[in-house]
């Protein structure tokens, strides 16, 4: 599956990412560091990437549709997240791509669970 690590994700991630099999782009690779968000949905659309994020903005379905893209990914790591914790949010997305297709979707990755939004204004 093709991803795009927003520049909130770290190298252990994007490395995380790259081991389990998957093609692997970010932002920073890209030069798109302060990219507005709407410029970079846009190119993860043009690019058929799922964008993975820390960036809860990501999750306005109405000026992001799900729908409309290849799929976007919010890691939820909480007020005091750390790099242990958000290497552990991206194992559970790992696991959930074994049985769960991300294509046009919104999933919320949060500690014990998945919040997965299937359609536009949902």
């Amino acid at each position: 599956m093709k991803f795009k690590l927003d520049e909130n994700i770290g190298r252990r991630g994007l490395e995380l990412m790259r081991s389990a099999g998957h093609d692997v782009m970010t932002v920073r690779e890209q030069n798109l560091q302060g990219s507005s968000d709407d410029a970079l949905f846009v190119v993860c659309k043009d690019e058929m990437r799922v964008l993975v994020t820390l960036d809860h903005d990501f999750g306005q379905v109405l000026r992001f549709p799900p729908a409309t893209g290849p799929g976007v990914v919010i890691i939820e790591i909480g007020p005091t997240g750390s790099n242990d914790a958000l290497l552990g949010r991206l194992r559970d997305l790992l696991t959930m791509l074994d049985t769960q297709e991300v294509s046009g979707r919104l999933w919320i990755v949060e500690p014990g669970r998945v919040r997965i939004h299937d359609h536009e204004g949902e």
